[in-house]
């Protein structure tokens, strides 16, 4: 676990492309062998039926059997408390959500139809795969995006030029 979380916080510069590169590998060999969603599922719970066999018999001659240090124990305390705090975060959206309905049903409506209307929209344009691939690639940069402050610098660059529009609207309005 500890090693995963430092691959996806970019430890390492050349760790970015090769996730991109591996997930893209992944998704072109599902593509190639284009199984059927049976299939696909049988592979998947198979290759989790492995991995749960293999890497307790491989991890200790990959990794060594060094000591559990307090500084990893620390560093494993941190990645459960972010899964925490990230459960929590999409838990109180999904409040939020309802809250919406109950308060502004009429604004939850229309945001919902054309959220909705968008997204599919948006599938009907992109490859079922290929948006899976995008996805999927997003969200494991998504932590080392936030690592490495580029999500904070690009809300921040968004939220001046709204602000700009906005005061551009309220001189235009005076």
């Amino acid at each position: 676990m500890l090693v995963a979380d430092r691959v996806l916080r970019w430890e390492k510069a050349w760790f970015p492309p090769a996730i991109v590169g591996v997930v893209s590998l992944v998704f072109l060999i599902i593509y190639y062998l284009d199984p059927s969603v049976l299939s696909g599922v049988s592979c998947f719970v198979m290759f989790l039926c492995l991995a749960d066999y293999l890497v307790p018999i491989l991890a200790p001659r990959i990794f060594g059997s060094n000591k559990w240090t307090t500084e990893q124990q620390q560093r494993f305390h941190e990645i459960c408390s972010n899964v925490v705090k990230t459960r929590r975060r999409a838990v109180g959206w999904w409040k939020r959500l309802f809250t919406l309905k109950e308060e502004k049903p009429k604004m939850y409506f229309v945001t919902m139809i054309i959220s909705l209307a968008a997204v599919a929209w948006v599938g009907q344009q992109v490859h079922n795969l290929l948006l899976t691939c995008l996805i999927v690639t997003f969200l494991l940069l998504l932590p080392g995006l936030n690592q490495h402050g580029i999500i904070s610098k690009y809300i921040g660059m968004a939220k001046r030029e709204i602000n700009k529009l906005l005061k551009q609207k309220e001189k235009k309005n005076e």
